[in-house]
């Protein structure tokens, strides 16, 4: 997958809600309709469908019509962007933490 600067940071934004994050997580473990979704969340139905839609609009949620239902799952599109993203800092701090370690290494030989 390519990696685009703007959709990492739109999804990372998004998930910086506390609320997304849970509807999120609650649709990492399943697709559900917008009422299923909502119960036992702290906000409103329609408070529950603003977030869904700050989600979509960040790539990590779609929406298929089932009836006359609509039912949200992740967009694995959306989460590999943030991967993508994520992958990229978590190489460069693993070389930073190697060029430490070797300069620490070659100090400790030095001082023997």
């Amino acid at each position: 997958m390519t990696y685009h600067k703007s959709s990492a940071s739109k999804s990372l934004a998004a998930l910086g809600d506390p609320t997304r994050r849970a509807i999120f997580e609650r649709l990492a473990a399943s697709p559900a309709a917008v009422g299923e979704i909502a119960r036992g969340l702290p906000v409103s139905r329609p408070a529950v469908s603003q977030h869904l839609r700050v989600l979509k609009a960040a790539g990590l949620v779609r929406e298929t019509a089932s009836g006359t239902r609509h039912i949200y799952r992740l967009d694995p599109r959306g989460i590999g962007a943030m991967r993508a993203w994520l992958d990229r800092h978590w190489r460069s701090a693993l070389d930073g933490f190697r060029e430490f370690a070797d300069d620490h290494h070659d100090e400790e030989e030095d001082s023997r």
